[in-house]
């Protein structure tokens, strides 16, 4: 049995937890928060739903390193799922504990600040793997699945969102997770791979229309920052194009853009009345509390994948599809389930040694095959679809 850390008692952070209890062969879990009230509330909604005393609540503020590194050595495994800033301080804490982690990453410069530290993870003889959850994360490895099924992938593409069951409000829109990363999403540059380049492609362009099955039907996608994380680069020289788009209800890109134009989401302070404000800052203010989902938890995730290339020397497509809903009975949204539990199913393979040894990139460290072995276990399933001819598969 093993011994795990969870660091950040938030939405994604409890729901981590709790895949952990059910899954995880879990021996203790500790939860871990700055605000003692959030870590208690979090381990017993969990205890409560397991009907017993699994998950403990620790206070902890991350910015204090030798407290972390306490925290950490003892445990088997970690996940941090905390605001992406602090994940390179806890990834040195991890290596001085000697105790694997995991984030929930989604800003690839910090991803990057991680991977440098790959020797001396390996030294300590630990994997450190950033940028699980959703988008990134399980949309990478299934990505990761579908190359493996065939001889030349070639085109990999991504669409990803959570959406709310009963879209209210001027964005139409609800927040099922920090809007600081939701903000980070809608600015700066997408890092794609196409015609086998690094390109850049700016946040909140290239618009299109997918379908999904009902309930969700016709939605809009386009460009945003940070989804592909560092699989453009790990897959240079084998693939023409990896990239990936947000879905979102049809209307809200152009209700984004305006905002976006008017400088609400700019970083740059500005001066009102004498004081210095930031206008992003502002923006998170205002619009939080309006796009909270306490009324209304019911969302739902949408993921799809395709890969083509050549398999057996004949043109092949795999598509893969997943659709995630609000599950009333535990009180999880489906985006805490699709990016927390992704975080949960890797910090299992950590604490049982069935990934790679170093700071390694999410696309490296983790085998789709034994990732999806997991993954089954947890009642959302994945449809795939095969054209060569067409098949449909159950995973």
């Amino acid at each position: 049995m093993f011994r795990y850390a969870v660091i950040g008692a938030g939405m994604q952070g409890t729901a981590a937890a709790y895949d952990l209890a059910r899954f995880g062969n879990a021996e203790e879990i500790r939860i871990a928060d700055r605000d003692p009230a959030r870590a208690e509330e979090a381990a017993g909604r969990i205890n409560r739903l397991l009907g017993r005393s699994l998950v403990r609540p620790v206070v902890l503020d991350v910015r204090d390193e030798l407290a972390v590194v306490d925290f950490l050595r003892p445990m088997d495994a970690g996940i941090s799922a905390v605001p992406y800033r602090f994940n390179p301080l806890l990834a040195r804490a991890a290596i001085e504990a000697r105790t694997s982690l995991c984030d929930l990453g989604g800003h690839t410069p910090t991803t990057w600040e991680i991977l440098a530290m790959d020797e001396m993870a390996r030294e300590a003889g630990i994997s450190l793997i950033p940028d699980c959850g959703l988008m990134p994360g399980l949309g990478n490895t299934l990505a990761v699945y579908a190359m493996r099924q065939m001889d030349q992938p070639r085109h990999v593409r991504i669409w990803c969102g959570g959406l709310p069951q009963r879209p209210k409000g001027p964005l139409g829109y609800q927040l099922f997770f920090n809007i600081a990363g939701l903000t980070a999403e809608y600015t700066g540059k997408a890092v794609f791979l196409r015609q086998g380049r690094i390109v850049e492609v700016e946040a909140l362009t290239e618009p299109e229309t997918i379908t999904f099955p009902p309930p969700v039907g016709a939605c809009e996608a386009f460009v945003t920052s940070g989804g592909t994380s560092t699989c453009p680069w790990t897959f240079q020289g084998i693939l023409e194009t990896y990239e990936e788009k947000t879905v979102r209800y049809p209307g809200h890109l152009e209700r984004i853009r305006l905002l976006a134009d008017l400088g609400f989401l700019e970083t740059d302070p500005i001066e009102i009345d004498g004081v210095r404000v930031i206008p992003r800052e502002v923006f998170h203010r205002l619009v939080e509390p309006r796009l909270q989902f306490a009324e209304d938890p019911a969302d739902m995730v949408v993921l799809r994948v395709t890969c083509e290339g050549i398999h057996q020397g004949q043109p092949m497509e795999i598509t893969l599809d997943l659709i995630d809903f609000y599950d009333p009975e535990t009180g999880f949204t489906a985006m805490e389930r699709t990016t927390g539990w992704h975080a949960a199913v890797v910090a299992g393979m950590m604490a049982r040694g069935e990934t790679s040894r170093g700071a390694i990139p999410l696309e490296r460290a983790v085998d789709p095959e034994r990732f999806l072995a997991e993954w089954s276990q947890r009642g959302i399933p994945i449809q795939e679809t095969i054209r060569r001819p067409l098949q449909v598969v159950p995973l």
